[in-house]
């Protein structure tokens, strides 16, 4: 796997990290909202720590989209799923939330298994649907300069 491909899962976990990170900063100011009342979603979504959530979120989207453009979803999710770890670390030090020694288990059990994931190939063929990479070559070759 290329550089530029590493950089693209690390934006993957970096971006759906911050984002999440943000957003709940921002909900917490914000307090409660309801569908029934659009205008608090709205307001919520105001917020500057929301906002900024949305937006690294986005980033977020970006990447991923990018990721599965050249490798499975079996692939990119769990190496995306070491997210948790940076995840429970804002969570803690900068939302200054209690994390339980289960959960701590729990990040290093996924860690662990995401380790199992990474070893294999990113793309596989199937060979019952004619392999369909065709469609993915292209992003591939974009990906590789």
């Amino acid at each position: 796997m290329t550089f530029r491909k590493y950089l693209v899962l690390g934006g993957v976990t970096f971006f759906a990290a911050t984002g999440d990170s943000f957003l709940s900063h921002g909900m917490r100011q914000v307090g409660s909202v309801s569908l029934h009342q659009l205008s608090t979603v709205i307001l919520a979504v105001l917020n500057p720590s929301v906002a900024l959530g949305i937006l690294f979120l986005l980033g977020f989207f970006l990447c991923y989209t990018t990721a599965l453009s050249w490798a499975d979803l079996t692939y990119v999710l769990p190496a995306s799923s070491l997210g948790y770890v940076l995840l429970a670390l804002m969570a803690k030090f900068w939302l200054h939330e209690h994390i339980a020694s289960t959960r701590w288990l729990g990040i290093f059990l996924i860690s662990v298994g995401v380790g199992f994931v990474t070893r294999g190939p990113a793309l596989t063929g199937n060979p019952s649907a004619g392999n369909d990479l065709g469609n993915r070559e292209p992003a591939l070759s974009r990906m590789e300069q």
